[in-house]
């Protein structure tokens, strides 16, 4: 059947293609920033605090009726805030040390979530589905909490470029002039978490960061502005998305695994036509 006939036909397409732009929007937005500022693995620690609080929801679900209608969604996303939190305490108590902070989240986020799982009876197709993403299974309420965190995201970048860009190139000097540094990184933190919390349900959680950070590393291989380098990551991080989508639907393949294959090809294109450019310079020379 042909994909426009799909996307026309069954809303659970629309759903995933819907969730898939905007994930694919603000994920390199906030992506840029982090590579920018050597704080990738922030976002792969915040992903595992997640794991922790989508185990905690299904724990919930599980022992407890009240809490059978809550989407583990927001368990997660409550989590990865509080997480966020620590991170910028921690950051705070080591200035010095500051990427102390990643390793103690990152380990602190795997324990809790392996003992929650465990006390959840263990792995089930539950949680495979926020570990690997399900695209293809978002819902109405998941799509809509999107929504809102793509609408905060693009706020907060609209409000705040100018003190973000010169807190990401030059922190000392933008302190100096006036920016609070404390408030604008600490709603950035909150935001990376948030947008963890979107990106879960496409890429999942153990695949979260590399749509955050690959298209960013094929971006700045090429782009001479940084402006540039937000614009072609986030082209890059769409044609991932987008392809990945539908080669998941045709080849019957997990669709997180897919969108991040197509994200490593893309990467692996662009250092191959570098290189090839390269050499024929070399030649003409």
């Amino acid at each position: 059947m042909p994909m426009l006939e799909i996307l026309f036909r069954y809303e659970w397409m629309q759903n995933a293609l819907y969730a898939g732009v905007i994930v694919g929007l603000i994920s390199p937005l906030v992506g840029v920033y982090l590579v920018v500022r050597r704080l990738s693995l922030i976002a792969e620690a915040l992903s595992h605090v997640t794991l922790s609080g989508v185990a905690a929801g299904l724990l919930l679900q599980k022992e407890l009726p009240l809490f059978q209608a809550v989407n583990p969604l927001y368990t997660g996303m409550a989590f990865a805030v509080i997480g966020s939190m620590f991170v910028e305490r921690i950051r705070r108590l080591y200035r010095s040390y500051q990427e102390l902070a990643i390793p103690i989240i990152l380990s602190g986020g795997i324990g809790l979530g392996v003992v929650l799982i465990s006390a959840g009876d263990g792995f089930n197709v539950d949680i495979a589905g926020y570990l690997f993403g399900s695209i293809l299974t978002v819902g109405k309420e998941e799509l809509t909490a999107i929504l809102m965190i793509g609408a905060l995201v693009l706020l907060f970048f609209f409000s705040f470029y100018k003190e973000m860009f010169a807190l990401s190139f030059d922190e000392e000097n933008a302190v100096i002039t006036g920016i609070p540094r404390r408030v604008v990184n600490f709603l950035f933190i909150l935001i990376v978490a948030l947008v963890i919390s979107a990106a879960i349900r496409v890429v999942g959680i153990l695949l979260v960061s590399a749509l955050m950070t690959i298209p960013v590393a094929a971006s700045l291989q090429f782009t001479a502005s940084f402006r540039q380098t937000i614009v072609w990551s986030v082209l890059f991080s769409e044609l991932a998305v987008l392809s990945g989508l539908f080669a998941a639907y045709y080849l019957n393949w997990a669709s997180g695994g897919t969108i991040v294959l197509v994200s490593i090809a893309i990467l692996l294109l662009v250092l191959l036509i570098k290189r090839i450019h390269f050499l024929f310079r070399n030649r003409q020379e």
